[in-house]
């Protein structure tokens, strides 16, 4: 099998795009004047295409990998992490450093929800899983919202192993957030915590539902049952 290469890969994205996907694609992910994702690039590829892309060049060199990061067009971007994701499982301990120091080197290019969600509890939480979370904490008080999304997003590592400490002070940190997709990262990270413990949400809740953005409070409550749900929005727990 030939060895891949970034040209190649770029080539073959090229062959496989689709402008009627990528018209879509601008305005799904916000790329107008002032949006959050102003500016980006995109070819019209799917997810589960890149996704196949992924596994068929999961040898790409890191030094290539990190190129395609580095990508204007944010299909190359994403395939480079869905790449980033297999080596760092499939790597021995000095691989996975040496991914995660990447990532957390390149984090400017992991530039929009769909990148972060789909790489950071996958890198930099199994990564942290052992160690210091300070780096957490510092980018939940970046100026820069994908930094403070890979913050909490990285958390749900932590909270598959029913640790949940780091999730609920980033939680704290980030209840006054002005961005529509912290409250969403954040309300959903808490619902995470609620799916393996009702009580430790709840008692997070009521200590603070008053106070959350609406949209933070409906994704943290969204599988409670109907009425409580309800007494939490009404607000009269």
């Amino acid at each position: 099998m030939t060895a891949s290469t970034i040209a190649g890969i770029r080539t073959e994205l090229k062959s496989i795009a689709d402008p009627d996907i990528a018209a879509h694609s601008q305005r799904f992910f916000k790329t107008g004047p002032g949006e959050y994702g102003e500016g980006d690039e995109f070819l019209g590829i799917r997810v589960p295409v890149l996704r196949k892309a992924a596994r068929k060049h999961r040898s790409l060199p890191l030094s290539e990998v990190e190129s395609l990061l580095q990508s204007p067009i944010h299909e190359e971007r994403l395939l480079a992490l869905f790449i980033l994701v297999i080596q760092y499982e499939q790597g021995e301990k000095s691989v996975r450093k040496r991914i995660f120091d990447l990532y957390c080197q390149n984090m400017s290019c992991v530039n929009n929800w769909d990148l972060v969600d789909s790489s950071a509890h996958k890198i930099v939480g199994d990564y942290l899983r052992d160690r210091s979370r300070r780096l957490l904490h510092r980018l939940a008080k970046s100026g820069v919202l994908w930094e403070r999304r890979i913050a909490i997003m990285t958390t749900l590592a932590f909270i598959k192993d029913d640790d949940f400490e780091d999730t609920l002070l980033l939680s704290e940190t980030l209840l006054h957030d002005k961005e529509d997709l912290i409250h969403k990262a954040v309300g959903w990270m808490l619902r995470e915590v609620g799916n393996r413990d009702r009580d430790i949400e709840e008692a997070f809740l009521k200590d603070h539902y008053e106070e959350m953005p609406r949209t933070m409070l409906r994704y943290a409550i969204e599988r409670f049952p109907e009425a409580k749900r309800k007494r939490y929005l009404n607000g009269t727990i």
